[in-house]
C-alpha cells in the first residue's frame, strides 16, 4: 500500500492545527450569521407586537357594530335623501 503523504509527527500536528483553525473560522462565521439572523428575527417580532397592539385597538370597537344593524334602514333612507339633494344641486352643471 502506498501512502500519499509521509508526514512526521510535526507534520501531523501542523495539519491538525491548520484544520482546527479552518474549523474555528467556519464556526465563527456561522455564529456571526446566526447572531445577525436572530437580531433580524427579534426586530421583526418587535414590529409584529407593535402592529398587534394597533390591530387590537382597532378591533376593540367591533362589538359596538351590533348596534348599527337595527338602524341600517334609516341610514339608507337618509342616504337616498342626501343623494337627491346632491342631484338637485348638480343638475345642469356642465363643469365650467
Amino acid at each position: 500500500m502506498t501512502t500519499l503523504f509521509a508526514l512526521s509527527a510535526n507534520g501531523y500536528w501542523t495539519l491538525s492545527l491548520v484544520l482546527a483553525a479552518v474549523a474555528a473560522v467556519v464556526v465563527a462565521i456561522l455564529l456571526a450569521v446566526l447572531v445577525k439572523t436572530v437580531t433580524s428575527i427579534e426586530r421583526s417580532v418587535d414590529h409584529l407586537l407593535e402592529i398587534a397592539g394597533q390591530v387590537a385597538a382597532n378591533t376593540a370597537n367591533i362589538p359596538q357594530l351590533e348596534a348599527t344593524a337595527p338602524v341600517l334602514g334609516q341610514i339608507v333612507d337618509e342616504a337616498v335623501i342626501q343623494d337627491g339633494y346632491m342631484n338637485a344641486l348638480t343638475d345642469g352643471f356642465d363643469g365650467r
